[in-house]
């Protein structure tokens, strides 16, 4: 394994480097977690893969905003000063939406596109999404970070069906730190953060890697949908949904990933 620091436009992103292999796999963690959300998915992907996670600006350890920035510039730094020339790119929510963005801007880069639940930009949310959001925003407004901490692992880890077990609880306590930075940086993100692909939806059909899309049956019914259309509209996609699974299926179901991630790999074959 190797630590790097990677310097972009304004800062410096953690990143971490394992394996051999003429496939490389960058991992993009969720908008709740950091990379360590990764760590039950790439022992089993560095036994013929070089793997390459990171955290994103503003989480984990990598330095917050500080000024303008797109993750899909980070990426792109990322993967140049790793010499990486093309990459099968897997991204869970949020991280599925900057793999999206990249892909679509930067098409000759990508040799396959995995989605695990991915947010999708302009999309009516419920209005469970939204009052969750609302929740959020208040709590945060007011300084209870604490309160913010618990509306997301209610909402990311426990979901809208599920009641508290023991263990959605080992999950909660494995994310609640990446959270409560996250969530403290967020005003930089929301001040800084600029669209890595405006007009995101409109170019979907012209995205045409292979791509494999997965959802649990757990998740936000939101979730839930835009993986379908995902699946629709991406030229090469085939959808796959996770039984008792909610929406950060890595961090949920490892193995289960780790399988699919195998199989869609072995699919592709070298880039």
């Amino acid at each position: 394994m190797t630590i790097d620091h990677v310097g972009v436009a304004g800062g410096r992103l953690v990143v971490e480097t394992a394996g051999a292999g003429e496939t490389t796999v960058v991992l993009l963690h969720s908008g709740v977690t950091d990379r360590a959300m990764w760590d039950g998915v790439v022992p089993a992907l560095l036994e013929s893969h070089r793997v390459v996670h990171y955290d994103l600006r503003g989480y984990g350890a990598s330095a917050p905003a500080a000024a303008p920035y797109r993750h899909t510039d980070d990426l792109l730094s990322v993967m140049d000063a790793l010499e990486v020339g093309r990459a099968v790119l897997v991204g869970a929510s949020y991280g599925g939406r900057v793999a999206l963005e990249f892909t679509a801007s930067h098409p000759g880069r990508v040799a396959g596109l995995a989605l695990l639940a991915p947010p999708l930009p302009g999309y009516d949310w419920s209005a469970v999404m939204r009052g969750y959001g609302q929740a959020e925003e208040a709590a945060l407004e007011s300084g209870d970070l604490d309160a913010a901490v618990q509306i997301n692992l209610d909402m990311w880890v426990r979901g809208p069906s599920r009641a508290w077990d023991e263990r959605l609880r080992d999950h909660a306590a494995s994310v609640r730190e990446a959270l409560r930075v996250s969530l403290a940086n967020q005003h930089l993100s929301d001040e800084w953060e600029e669209s890595g692909k405006p007009g995101l939806v409109e170019v979907l059909g012209e995205i045409s890697v292979p791509a494999l899309v997965a959802v649990g049956n757990d998740d936000v019914r939101d979730f839930q949908d835009i993986a379908e259309r995902l699946a629709v509209t991406l030229p090469q996609a085939r959808l796959e949904r996770l039984p008792h699974t909610g929406h950060l299926i890595a961090l949920e179901r490892p193995a289960e990933t780790s399988r699919l991630l195998l199989s869609f790999l072995a699919e592709l074959g070298t880039p």
